[in-house]
C-alpha cells in the first residue's frame, strides 16, 4: 500500500504527513487482531484498524466524495462496533471469559450451549464481523466507501483489514464454538449464499470499475466464509492461501488502476479501458491475468484458492453450498470479461496518458509473478499455512 501510495499521493497533491503513519498504525491493529486469543484484544485490534481506516478515507479533505466516504464508513461502522461489543459482552456474561480457550471449555457444556443469551452474543458478534468482512447484509458502506477513497487506501482497507477480521472471524467461531456449530452454521450459510448473490448481482450492474471490484469484494467474502462454516485444518489454511492470492490480485489491479488515472480520480469508467491492449498491451495483459484470477480460471492462484476452500466444504458434506459458490463463481465471469472484452475489443475512447511510475509497476509485476506462481505452484503455500 505505501509502494502504491509515493507517486499517487504526488499526483493527487495529498501531503498529509499522517498517511502513511496511519498506514502503519492499521498494520500493527491487524497484527493484534489476527494473533489476538481474547475478546478484549480483538476489540481492541479491530478499533485500531478501524479508526485509521475512517481518516485515511478522507484523507483528501478537498474531495466530496472522499468526505462522504469517511463519514459513511464511520457512522456505519459506529454502529456495527456496539453490535460486536454488545455481543462479546453477552459471551462474557455467559461464559465468565473472555479468553476464548476457556470459553470454548465452558461451551462444552450441554446447558451452556442452549443458553439464550450466548446464543443473542453470537448472533451479535457475527454482525459485527459481518460488517468488518463486507458480507451480505452488512456490506452497504463497501460501494461508496471503495469508490470515494484514494485509490491506495481502497487497495489496502479491501485487503489487510478484510484478511485480519477474517482470520479473527475463524477463530471465534471455528476454534471458540464448534460444539455450537448446529446453532451458527445455517445463519452463517445464508449470509455466505447472499454475499455471493448479490455480490456478483451489484458487480453486474456497475461502469465504475472501483465500485465493481466493491462488489466483488462482497461476493468474495461470501466464498471465504465457506472455509469458517468448514471449521477443519483445511478450511483453515485454504482461508489463509485465499487472502494471500487475493491480496496479490487486489493490488496488483489497484496499481494498474492508478497508472491509468488521472489526478481527481478521473478515468475509473470501463469505458476508459477500451482499447487499453492495443495502447499498452502488457498493462493489458497484466490486469487480463488479474482478472481471470479472481474470476478462478486455472492455472492463476484464484482458481487454486477456490479449489482448497472447495475442498474444505466438501470434506465436511456442505456440498450444496459448493454448488451454489461454483455457479456464482461462473456468474462472475461476466463482468471480469467486460472488462477484458472494453480492453481488447473496443477502440479507444480516451487518450491514454499514463505515467509508468516504477514503484507501482514494481507492485503490478510482483502481482503478476504471484499470482501466476501460487496458481502453478501452491503446495508450499499451503503446507506453510497448515502449521
Amino acid at each position: 500500500a505505501i509502494l502504491l501510495s509515493v507517486e499517487y499521493n504526488e499526483r493527487e497533491g495529498i501531503r498529509a504527513g499522517e498517511y502513511y503513519a496511519l498506514i502503519l498504525f492499521c498494520t500493527i491493529g491487524m497484527i493484534l487482531l489476527a494473533s489476538s486469543t481474547d475478546m478484549i484484544m480483538i476489540f481492541l485490534g479491530i478499533e485500531v484498524v478501524s479508526i485509521c481506516l475512517y481518516v485515511l478515507a478522507g484523507i483528501r479533505r478537498n474531495d466530496i466524495r472522499s468526505n462522504e466516504a469517511s463519514l459513511k464508513y464511520f457512522m456505519l461502522g459506529a454502529f456495527a462496533t456496539g453490535f460486536l461489543l454488545y455481543g462479546m459482552a453477552l459471551v462474557y456474561g455467559s461464559t465468565g471469559h473472555t479468553n476464548l480457550f476457556k470459553i470454548a471449555e465452558v461451551v462444552q457444556n450441554p446447558a451452556a450451549q442452549s443458553n439464550p443469551i450466548l446464543l443473542m452474543g453470537l448472533v451479535l458478534l457475527i454482525i459485527g464481523f459481518g460488517f468488518k468482512v463486507a458480507s451480505v447484509p452488512f456490506h452497504m458502506w463497501a460501494p461508496d466507501v471503495y469508490q470515494g477513497a484514494p485509490t491506495p487506501v481502497t487497495a489496502f482497507m479491501s485487503v489487510g483489514p478484510k484478511a485480519a477480521a477474517f482470520a479473527a472471524f475463524f477463530r471465534v467461531f471455528a476454534e471458540t464454538f464448534p460444539a455450537m456449530a448446529p446453532s451458527w452454521e445455517i445463519l452463517l450459510s445464508i449470509i455466505a449464499v447472499l454475499s455471493m448473490f448479490f455480490g456478483n448481482l451489484g458487480a453486474i450492474m456497475q461502469t465504475n470499475i472501483k465500485r465493481m471490484l466493491a462488489y466483488s469484494s462482497v461476493s468474495h467474502a461470501g466464498y471465504i466464509l465457506m472455509a469458517v462454516i468448514a471449521k477443519n485444518s483445511l478450511g483453515s489454511s485454504s482461508l489463509l492461501f485465499y487472502m494471500l492470492s487475493y491480496t496479490f490480485m487486489t493490488f496488483g489491479i489497484f496499481g494498474i488502476i492508478i497508472i491509468l488515472g488521472r489526478k481527481g480520480e478521473e478515468n475509473l469508467e470501463m469505458k476508459n479501458y477500451s482499447g487499453l491492449a492495443y495502447k499498452h498491451p502488457v498493462l493489458a495483459l497484466s490486469m487480463t491475468v488479474f482478472l481471470l484470477s479472481l474470476g478462478g480460471m486455472p492455472p492463476f492462484a484464484g482458481f487454486i484458492a477456490k479449489f482448497y476452500i472447495f475442498s474444505a466444504a466438501i470434506q465436511e458434506g456442505l456440498i450444496a453450498l459448493v454448488i451454489i459458490a461454483a455457479l456464482n463463481s461462473v456468474i462472475s465471469f461476466y463482468y471480469y470479461l467486460k472488462v477484458i472484452i472494453f480492453m481488447y475489443m473496443k477502440e479507444e475512447e480516451v487518450e491514454f496518458r499514463i505515467s509508468l511510475t516504477p514503484l507501482t509497476l514494481f507492485v503490478v509485476f510482483i502481482g503478476v509473478l504471484a499470482t501466476v506462481t501460487l496458481g502453478v505452484y501452491p503446495s508450499a503455500i499451503i503446507s506453510l499455512a497448515s502449521y
